[in-house]
């Protein structure tokens, strides 16, 4: 079932959860300006987004990240139709990220 948080909640979440598994759905060109630590880049956009994505464990906690929290919505959705139980979009995305980015 997919979850909306805040970048509040993930930046408390994140340190808690050794579960947990940042997908940036941003653009590489994007990602280069600065990303969350510990985030991986998967393009929503790359024609094989969804092969990637379906190549993930299904028992890990996903945090979906983008620019502002539209494509993240979309690629938390996608994962919830191919069965992931426990997906989060981050509301506002890296727009409203006040937490370390490398």
């Amino acid at each position: 079932m997919m979850k909306n948080i805040t970048p509040v909640e993930l930046e408390k979440i994140v340190v808690d959860d050794e579960n947990a598994v940042l997908i940036d759905v941003r653009s590489p060109e994007e990602c280069a300006e600065g990303m969350i630590p510990g985030a991986e880049n998967i393009n929503l956009f790359d024609p094989d987004f969804i092969d990637r994505i379906k190549e993930l464990d299904k028992s890990k906690d996903y945090y979906m990240i983008c620019r502002s929290g539209g494509r993240s919505g979309n690629a938390a959705g996608a994962m919830d139709e191919l069965g992931f139980k426990s997906v989060h979009n981050m509301v506002g995305g890296m727009m409203a990220w006040k937490g370390e980015t490398i």
